[in-house]
């Protein structure tokens, strides 16, 4: 899933591709994707790019007034075209397009969504705060708002819940998912579980600096990539993050994974948990 050092440097590749252009065409493929209906795409046709920026995971295209807003979800990418073909596309089962975007010198924008569980989502809008999920957003992690003071805040709000599930959920914090939310739990040594009101001065202070500094990290990375090589940047620069059963680059030893229902996390026991497994009922469950 693209979380916000990828969407920021998306965003940065469009402004850069896009500024100036216009917009001839949006062709939508898979007709789930679009969640809004007025303003209606042919209002699109014509108006030109001002900027591309970022609302925590949701990518901005504002073009004349109106903004075009894409949530990629856990399986959605967006691939430029130097040269989109002439027939708009059909929608099919079989292909991973969504949403074709074409511009005025014939390039575009094919937005895609891999697998069988359709969750992107498409928005025209006059202005961001009509898509219900950037209303309802925290703040972003890596402005000058987010102060350790405003994370002390928030911790204390939500109480005996789960660091992780704090971390992750985009009504507390904008922009950081399952894989960030990994990767800043091992650089703050901190167990997943952890409860967010059992954190003391240190741990929050540890806490803030590993969500600024990896965050930060991955954004500085990221930044200046095309759109095609950010999947290959993130997935070179875990320590934890989908590398279970491969050795901690920390400590060296055996990256542990907790599996849900629909996703999973993954930790180190020696850096996070003082060296004792969580427990995984699921696997538990196959083992028995």
């Amino acid at each position: 899933m693209p979380e916000l050092p990828e969407v920021e440097a998306l965003a940065l590749d469009l402004k850069g591709r896009l500024d100036g252009r216009a917009i001839t065409m949006v062709h939508v493929a898979a007709f789930s994707a679009l969640k809004t209906y007025d303003p209606p795409l042919s209002a699109l046709s014509g108006t030109l790019v001002d900027d591309v920026t970022r609302h925590g995971k949701f990518l901005d295209i504002e073009t004349s007034g109106l903004h075009v807003i894409l949530h990629l979800a856990r399986a959605g990418w967006v691939r430029w075209r130097d040269e989109v073909p002439k027939l708009p596309p059909k929608p099919s089962n079989k292909s991973p397009l969504a949403v074709r975007v074409v511009l005025d010198d014939e390039s575009g924008l094919d937005i895609t969504e891999a697998g069988t569980k359709k969750s992107l989502a498409l928005y025209v809008v006059r202005a961001p705060h009509e898509v219900p999920g950037i209303a309802s957003l925290g703040p972003d992690p890596l402005t000058e708002d987010f102060t350790i003071e405003a994370l002390a805040a928030i911790l204390a709000q939500q109480g005996g819940k789960q660091i992780k599930g704090v971390l992750r959920h985009q009504g507390t914090i904008a922009g950081i998912g399952n894989a960030y939310s990994d990767e800043i739990l091992h650089a703050a040594r901190m167990s997943p579980f952890k409860p967010s009101s059992s954190l003391d001065e240190d741990d929050l202070a540890t806490l803030y600096a590993a969500i600024r500094d990896t965050l930060g990290a991955a954004v500085d990375r990221s930044r200046g990539l095309a759109a095609s090589e950010l999947k290959g940047e993130k997935k070179s620069h875990l320590a934890v993050h989908a590398r279970t059963g491969k050795p901690c680059p920390v400590c060296g030893d055996t990256v542990r994974e907790v599996s849900f229902a629909d996703s999973s996390l993954q930790y180190c026991a020696t850096c996070q948990t003082g060296g004792k497994p969580l427990a995984d009922r699921r696997m538990s469950k196959l083992l028995k």
